[in-house]
């Protein structure tokens, strides 16, 4: 019995410092998406307008807008990366953390689609989600 409660004790103990130590400087999922969004949005950037300009070295640029969202949201390439090898070996969380990226890029584009269509009387298109339960309902 006592060597059963031992080896308890030892694996809770190996579990609670092996987390610690391997999560170290990770970023947190609400900070990490935060620095996730603001670099798709730098990727989309550099992919829209900077790839069409051919004086401009894209991927020179790409890295210095890297390094301006590092500096906005205080941390460091390490910081990053390491936190993005985390979430990636964590699937349930890394999946959650992109349906809410993705969320906030459908809000966003619907505002933007409201704002385009609201002050010409146009009725905005409908939306993938619209369509699919139109169809739905006319089964």
């Amino acid at each position: 019995m006592s060597r059963i409660l031992l080896c308890l004790c030892m694996t809770v103990v190996f579990f609670s410092c092996a987390d610690k130590e391997g999560k170290g400087t990770v970023l947190s999922t609400a900070k990490m998406q935060d620095v996730m969004w603001d670099m798709l949005m730098a990727d989309a950037y550099t992919e829209k307008y900077l790839k069409t300009d051919s004086s401009k070295k894209e991927l020179k640029q790409n890295a210095a807008l890297q390094q301006k969202i590092f500096e906005f949201h205080k941390i460091n390439r390490e910081d990053f990366y390491k936190s993005y090898n985390y979430y990636s070996s964590r699937p349930d969380v890394m999946r959650i953390m992109l349906d809410t990226i993705g969320a906030k890029a459908e809000r966003e584009r619907s505002g933007l689609m409201m704002e385009r269509y609201s002050g010409g009387g146009i009725k905005p298109p409908p939306s993938v989600t619209d369509s699919a339960r139109r169809a739905h309902e006319e089964r």
